[in-house]
């Protein structure tokens, strides 16, 4: 809703009183202006505190009784009903806010564990790992107090530096457990495993192991889309990147050239060896000083404004250089321009990481 319509929805309920003396004044007397006073203290129930919602119950009933009184002449059975009426609804209106008042506190304390569980799996990365400056953002959705599945990690390894974005099918504590599952088996295979093929292997593994465990659809249908990628140490300048059936990454080059590292080789999400498998390929890149590598989940893509449109990062980010603002600046921008494309209100989690080569190296 765009901020007039919200401006016009807080104001709604003096306008239904005032709108009700205007037609009760500029109507004969046959006419009842009721459903006017009636209507405000409903519309205020959910909208305001509890002492707001009293305020507009009472200069409704205040109001209903002035127009009885204003029309002395009017049948006394009909005024008694409308003035009943607009008491009962007034009073009904209070039980309604308060009703209304403790679903948001449960809501409010279920976000609240939500937050913390979600800090718990996806724990702020430090802001240099193996020399490389890192940022990561996890974004809610505003829709739904769920936990979501989306997940990010970066490890510093023999191997250099790696990273994983993913998103768990499904919402709740099943997909945070999985996202766990994932992330540890991440942080394990890529200590011991030489390629992120074998690492990309051994994630394969997990899922399946835990999908055996489990009896009905989550051991057939559940999957996760993943991106892995590999900065290697000694200043090699090229990154591995190995896509499962994830949004692809973005690549923002020191003089403003912006790659997004589409996969040679398309492959399924993770859990789905059983449906379709063949070999895993990482795809090499050229990844000067001063890059940045910017991975993110669909929460981004599929962010939609009013007009149905999707948001297009790469389209939104091309031409403007990077490489001195830093990762932290990018992640501000981006989540900002997401949050500006869809008027505030995302229908998706989203987990963002992006890590920069040093300018000089």
């Amino acid at each position: 809703m765009s901020p007039f319509g919200r401006r016009l929805v807080c104001w709604l309920p003096l306008i239904l009183l005032v709108a009700g003396l205007i037609f009760d004044s500029g109507t004969p007397d046959r006419y009842t202006a009721a459903p006017f006073f009636s209507a405000a203290p409903l519309v205020a129930a959910p909208l305001y505190s509890l002492s707001s919602t009293a305020v507009v119950a009472a200069a409704a009933v205040i109001a209903e009784t002035w127009v009885v009184t204003y029309h002395g002449g009017r049948d006394a059975n009909q005024s008694f009903t409308e003035g009943l009426t607009v008491l009962v609804v007034a009073v009904l209106a209070l039980g309604i806010n308060r009703v209304v008042r403790m679903s948001d506190a449960r809501l409010a304390s279920v976000r609240d564990v939500a937050e913390a569980a979600q800090r718990a799996v996806l724990p702020t990365p430090a802001e240099r790992i193996g020399g490389l400056a890192v940022a990561a953002r996890y974004v809610a959705a505003q829709a739904d107090a769920r936990i979501g599945g989306d997940l990010y990690a970066v490890q510093d390894t023999p191997y250099g530096v790696r990273l994983i974005v993913g998103d768990v099918r499904g919402k709740g504590l099943e997909a945070v457990e999985a996202a766990v599952i994932v992330i540890g088996a991440f942080r394990e295979a890529a200590e011991q495993e030489a390629s992120l093929e074998a690492v990309a292997g051994r994630l394969e593994r997990a899922l399946q192991r835990e999908g055996s465990r489990r009896e009905g659809l989550d051991q057939f249908e559940g999957f996760t889309t993943a991106v892995l990628a590999e900065l290697p140490p000694d200043g090699h300048a090229a990154i591995r990147v190995l896509n499962r059936g994830h949004p692809a990454p973005l690549l923002l080059a020191p003089n403003g050239e912006l790659r997004e590292l589409t996969p040679r080789s398309p492959a399924l999400p993770l859990g789905m060896s059983e449906v379709a498998g063949w070999p895993d390929r990482a795809d090499e890149t050229a990844c000067p000083a001063g890059s940045i590598l910017l991975l993110f989940t669909d929460g981004v893509t599929e962010a939609r404004d009013a007009d149905n449109v999707f948001y297009e990062p790469a389209r939104r980010l091309r031409g403007r250089v990077w490489a001195c603002e830093g990762p932290e600046a990018l992640l501000d921008a981006l989540v900002a321009d997401v949050a500006a494309h869809t008027g505030g209100e995302t229908a998706d989690d989203m987990a963002l990481l992006a890590v920069q080569r040093p300018l000089k190296e």
